[in-house]
């Protein structure tokens, strides 16, 4: 899938068994300072293998994002199931590498991974629960026309509680 953001183009790809070293990249305080900080290497592989498992579930979707035309692997996006408030749902979620930030590549990139959920007539609703001190994820969701639920209190990682605001997108609506 391509997007273009002005002069940038971003394509997000299955995730494989290549991108374990962008999991390892992205192991940075930096960009894990709101998900519970750097993980274990015993952590990123099984992070790793439900990346590469996930489409084969049918339960959601992994992917790279690649700058082009630099064929870059800059980042991450996905999406998968969870149940929210009694109703199956998609949630999403999304990283850049600090050197690539700030130039819309995972706007275009969740643009991109929104319409593949979209394109699987799944599930009706798209959720992201960015931090509520994370500016620009919550930038990204109202960019993106993502509908602001509420404030919520999420279990992430296991035993720590982030404040996120709840952001929902309708993915049968027309685009």
């Amino acid at each position: 899938m391509l997007t273009r953001t002005n002069e940038l183009q971003v394509r997000i790809e299955p995730w494989a068994e290549a991108d374990l070293a962008l999991l390892y990249r992205m192991n940075v305080p930096e960009m894990l300072e709101h998900l519970g900080g750097p993980e274990t290497e015993e952590q990123i592989l099984a992070r790793h293998k439900r990346y590469v498992e996930i489409g084969g579930k049918g339960t959601g979707r992994m992917f790279s994002i690649v700058l082009l035309p630099e064929l870059e692997a800059v980042g991450n996006i996905g999406y998968w199931e969870r149940v929210w408030q009694e109703e199956t749902v998609y949630e999403i979620g999304w990283g850049v590498l600090p050197t690539f930030q700030g130039r819309g590549i995972a706007s275009a990139a969740t643009a991109a991974a929104v319409a593949s959920a979209r394109a699987e007539q799944k599930n009706r609703y798209i959720h992201a629960f960015p931090s509520v001190d994370n500016p620009a994820s919550n930038a990204i969701c109202r960019k993106l026309d993502f509908k602001f639920n509420a404030e919520c209190s999420f279990e992430y990682p296991p035993g720590s509680f982030m404040s996120c605001n709840d952001w929902r997108l309708d993915l049968t609506a027309a685009t």
